[in-house]
C-alpha cells in the first residue's frame, strides 16, 4: 500500500477489500508533506467521497485508516477496475487534496454453479468425441481470484474440455469411450469450479447422466450465435429475438422444445416460449447493473432419449436517459462572513449520473443572481465559490438552489438546496436620528433631574450592535461640561449635576458619543443643546433717583397745574426674563384724594384734575412694581407730593436745598460730551427710523438682512433683524418716554405685541433683557 503522487496532485492508494476496521492505508499527512501538529489545528478531515464513510484520518499520527468495512463486489460489481475518489479538506489557510483508493480484490467469493444437480441424457451410441455443455459457474471476484477451472471427478467414459470467452470460462463433457445402457445406465459425476486465489476456493456441481436409446440425429441451430441489441426499461413481454434449431429425425424425435440452460439470476430478466423459441422480457431491464447479458439457449428433441444442442444468444442493453443526477453538497463554514473575499469556497459540490454516454455527461449551474458561482475542480467535482461583495445588512442569509441537467434526449436534472448563513460584522457606525438634540430644562431645578435622552441605532448585530455613551471633554463658560451633567453609559440618559441659574447660564453645549461592541469600536458623535428655561425668582428694583439710600422720595407740583401735569417717573428693572420681567406700576393714595394716576407701563405719575381748596398740601403716595410671573414679585417706594402756591414759591424751595460743590475737572468735561454725542447720534437714528416709518402704508419696511420698524398705535415702535427682535414703547401722552429693548436668548422667534387700551400701552416679547431710559 504505497502511494503514488501524480501531475495532478491527486494521491493514490490501494487497498485490499475486507480488511479490519483501523486497517492503515498510509500516512496521508506525510504523502501531502504537511507537520502531524498542525492536523488539529487546521482541522483536517475527509469532506466528500461515497455517501459511506470508508476511511478516516488520525489526527495525532498522519493515518488513513479503513473506518467501516469494504465490499469490492458491492460497491463496483463486477468491474475489474474498482476505486474510490474522496477529497481531504484542510483549513487555515484552505486547501484540498484529493485521493483515489484502489479497491484490490481477496479471494472472499466461492464458485458455485446456478444448480445443485444437473441431468444429462446421452444415448447409448453417442460416439467417442461427442460434446455436452454444462453449466456455467458464477464467481463474484475478478482477476485471479475469479474462476479459472474445472475439475471432473475421476471416470472413464467423461472428461471436460474447458473455453475461455470473454472473461467466461466454459466447461464441456466430453465422451471418451462408448456407453452401454446394459451395462450402466446411470452414471454420477462431480464437477468442481475452482477460482485462482491464494488458497483457491472451490464449488461443486453434481452431474446425473442417464444412458438412453437410440435418438440419433441431434437439433441444430440456424446459427450458433444470436446477437441482439434492446433498449433499457422495455415493458415486460417484449419479443427481444427468435431462435430456431431443426432435427433431421421424424415424429416425435424431431419435436424441438427449447430452454436456458444455467442461467442464475438472468432466468428473472427473460423468459423463452418452449415451443417457438421466441425470448421475450420478463423482468426489469437496467443498462445501469447488466450492460451485456449473455444467454444460453439449449434445443432438445422429444425423443427418446431426446437430444439436444446448444447455441448462445448476446444482448447487447442500451442506455436510456433514466437516472438524475445525483448532487452531494458538503458545506464547509456554518456561516460566512460578511467581509469574506471573493473565491473563498464555501460548499463542495460532487454530482453524478448511473447511465452512460452522453446521458452521464453532466452540468451544473446556479440557479439566480447571486454572489456566489460554481467552479469545477475535476471530474464533476465542483466548489462553491464567493464571487462577490457580501453584506449582511442587506441579504443575512441566501438560499442557494444549484441544478444538475445531463445531456441525454430528453435531458434529465435534479437540484439541492443550499443556505449559506452571513456572519456579521462591525462595519456599521452607531447612528443618531438627527445631527443635533435640543433639551429644554427649567432653572433652580433639583440637582440628578433627567434633562433629555440620547438614543442611536446600528445596523450590526449582537455584540456589534451594543451601544455605550459617553460625554466628550468639553468647557462651558470655562467650566468642564463633566461637572454639570452626567450620562448614562447604558441607556443614553442625561441628567443634571447642579441646579441652573438662568441668569448666570442661558445655554450650553456640549458633545454625546456612541460607541458600539465591536472589534474595532465605531462611532459616532451628535451635539445636544441644553436651553436654561427662565423662572420668576428675582423681584423688580426700583432704579435712582428714587432708590437711592437715604435719599426722601418728594416732588413738588404748583397748585395751578392742570390735568395730565407730569409729576414724576418711576423707573425699575428685572432681571429675569420675558414675562418675568414684563413689569406693571401702581399707585396707592390715600383714601378719597384720587388726584394722581400712573401709567401701567411707564411709571409715569399725572395729575388727575386741577387742585381744589379741599385738597391736603402733602400726598403721601405708595408706588408698587410687579412682575407678570407666576407668581408675581414686586417691589414698593414710598413719595410725598407737595403742593405749592406759585413758581416762585418752588424755585424758592429748591434754592433752599442744599447743593454739593463739586470740581469740574477735564475729565469730567470730556465725559459730558461723550453723553451728549450719543444722545445726539441715538436722537437723530430714532428719527430717522420715524422718518421711514412715515413713508410705508404697511406699517413697516425690510430687506434681508435689515431691521423691520413696526409702529403700534399707541405710539409706540418696535424693529427686528434676522436674528434678533426689539420692542421699544413711548407713551402716548408726553415727550418724556422710555425706550425697552427685549432681545431673545433663543433662536428667532416672533415677537408678541400686547396693547393696553387706555393710556398705557405695553410691548411684550419672549424675553426682557435689558431697559434703557430716554429723558
Amino acid at each position: 500500500m504505497h502511494p503514488k503522487l501524480f501531475l495532478t496532485g491527486k494521491i493514490v492508494y490501494s487497498v485490499p477489500e475486507e480488511v479490519n476496521k483501523g486497517t492503515v492505508v498510509g500516512n496521508i499527512a506525510k504523502d501531502l508533506n504537511i507537520n502531524v501538529h498542525e492536523l488539529e489545528y487546521r482541522m483536517f478531515e475527509i469532506v466528500s467521497g461515497s455517501n459511506k464513510k470508508y476511511f478516516d484520518v488520525n489526527l495525532k499520527t498522519g493515518v488513513l485508516y479503513v473506518s467501516d468495512r469494504i465490499d469490492r463486489e458491492e460497491l463496483c460489481l463486477t468491474n475489474q477496475k474498482c476505486s474510490l475518489n474522496i477529497e481531504v479538506l484542510a483549513k487555515n489557510p484552505h486547501n484540498l487534496y484529493r485521493v483515489e483508493i484502489k479497491i484490490l480484490d481477496v479471494n472472499d467469493n466461492v464458485p458455485h454453479f446456478p444448480v445443485k444437480v444437473f441431468t444429462v441424457n446421452i444415448t447409448e451410441n453417442a460416439s467417442p468425441g461427442e460434446r455436452f455443455p454444462l453449466p456455467v459457474a458464477e464467481d463474484s471476484d475478478v482477476g485471479s481470484n475469479s474462476l479459472k477451472e474445472y475439475k471432473l471427478s475421476p471416470n472413464e467414459h467423461f472428461s471436460i474440455d474447458m473455453q475461455t470467452e470473454e472473461q467466461s470460462v466454459f466447461a464441456e463433457l466430453v465422451l471418451n469411450k462408448a456407453l452401454d445402457r446394459e451395462k450402466q445406465t446411470t452414471i454420477k459425476l462431480a464437477l468442481t469450479g475452482v477460482d485462482g486465489g491464494k488458497p483457491p476456493k472451490s464449488g461443486t456441481l453434481n452431474i446425473i447422466i442417464n444412458v438412453m436409446d437410440i435418438n440419433d440425429n441431434n437439433p441444430v441451430f440456424s446459427q450458433p450465435l444470436y446477437k441482439v441489441k434492446l433498449k433499457e426499461n422495455v415493458a415486460a413481454g417484449i419479443k427481444v429475438i427468435s431462435v430456431f434449431a431443426s432435427d433431421l429425425d421424424e415424429g416425435i424425435n424431431s419435436e424441438i422444445v427449447y430452454s436456458f440452460v444455467g442461467h442464475g439470476k438472468k432466468q428473472d430478466l427473460f423468459s423463452i416460449i418452449p415451443n417457438t423459441g421466441d425470448i421475450v422480457v420478463k423482468g426489469q431491464i437496467d443498462y445501469e447493473e447488466n450492460p451485456a447479458i449473455e444467454l444460453r439457449v439449449q434445443a432438445s428433441d422429444k425423443g427418446s432419449p431426446p437430444k439436444s444442442t446448444h447455441c448462445k444468444v448476446l444482448v447487447d442493453v442500451l442506455d436510456e436517459n433514466d437516472n438524475a443526477p445525483e448532487i452531494i453538497t458538503t458545506p464547509l463554514f456554518e456561516s460566512l462572513r460578511e467581509d469574506t473575499k471573493s473565491g473563498t469556497a464555501v460548499t463542495l459540490v460532487t454530482v453524478s449520473d448511473k447511465d452512460g454516454g452522453k446521458n452521464a455527461i453532466v452540468h451544473c449551474a446556479l440557479k439566480g443572481s447571486l454572489p456566489f458561482k460554481l467552479e469545477l475542480s475535476f471530474n464533476n467535482h465542483y466548489s462553491l465559490v464567493v464571487d462577490g461583495p457580501l453584506d449582511r445588512e442587506s441579504v443575512s442569509q441566501y438560499n442557494i438552489t444549484i441544478t444538475a441537467a445531463d445531456e441525454g434526449v430528453p435531458p434529465l436534472s435534479s437540484s439541492t438546496f443550499i443556505k449559506v448563513n452571513i456572519a456579521d460584522v462591525n462595519d456599521n457606525a452607531p447612528h443618531f436620528p438627527a445631527p443635533v438634540f435640543h433639551a429644554f430644562v427649567s432653572e433652580n431645578g433639583q440637582a440628578g433631574g433627567l434633562v433629555t435622552k440620547v438614543a442611536a441605532d446600528d445596523s450590526d448585530t449582537g455584540e456589534n450592535a451594543e451601544l455605550s455613551y459617553s460625554l466628550l471633554e468639553s468647557f462651558s463658560y470655562n467650566v468642564p461640561i463633566t461637572t454639570l451633567i452626567n450620562i448614562n453609559s447604558l441607556s443614553g440618559e442625561i441628567f443634571s449635576l447642579q441646579s441652573f441659574n438662568f441668569e448666570e447660564t442661558k445655554r450650553f453645549q456640549f458633545q454625546v458619543q456612541a460607541t458600539d461592541s465591536g472589534i474595532p469600536p465605531l462611532s459616532s458623535n451628535v451635539t445636544v443643546n441644553i436651553f436654561i428655561l427662565d423662572e420668576n425668582d428675582n423681584s423688580p428694583v426700583i432704579l435712582p433717583p428714587y432708590a437711592e439710600p437715604g435719599s426722601v422720595n418728594t416732588e413738588n407740583i404748583p397748585y395751578s397745574a392742570e390735568a395730565g401735569y407730569f409729576v414724576a417717573k418711576i423707573r425699575a428693572v428685572d432681571i429675569d426674563s420675558g414675562y418675568n420681567a414684563l413689569l406693571s406700576y401702581h399707585l396707592t393714595e390715600p383714601k378719597g384724594t384720587n388726584l394722581f394716576r400712573i401709567g401701567t407701563s411707564t411709571g409715569e405719575i399725572r395729575t388727575r384734575r386741577r387742585m381744589s381748596d379741599n385738597d391736603f398740601k402733602t400726598h403721601p403716595l405708595i408706588i408698587t412694581v410687579s412682575d407678570n410671573g407666576e407668581p408675581s414679585l414686586s417691589a414698593t417706594m414710598s413719595m410725598d407730593v407737595v403742593v405749592v402756591e406759585s413758581i416762585d414759591d418752588m424755585k424758592t424751595l429748591l434754592r433752599q436745598v442744599p447743593v454739593k460743590e463739586e470740581s469740574f475737572s477735564n475729565l469730567n468735561l470730556y465725559l459730558l460730551i461723550a453723553i451728549v454725542s450719543v444722545s445726539v447720534i441715538f436722537l437723530l437714528s430714532l428719527m430717522g427710523f420715524i422718518a421711514v416709518k412715515c413713508f410705508r402704508t404697511d406699517g413697516g419696511f425690510s430687506w434681508y438682512g435689515a431691521p423691520v420698524i413696526n409702529t403700534h398705535p399707541d405710539g409706540s415702535w418696535s424693529y427686528s433683524k434676522s436674528t434678533q427682535q426689539y420692542d421699544v414703547c413711548f407713551s402716548s401722552d408726553t415727550i418724556k418716554s422710555d425706550m425697552v429693548v427685549f432681545p431673545s436668548p433663543f433662536p428667532p422667534a416672533d415677537a408678541e405685541l400686547i396693547s393696553i387700551n387706555g393710556e398705557d400701552s405695553l410691548t411684550r416679547t419672549q424675553t426682557l433683557s435689558t431697559t434703557e431710559k430716554r429723558s
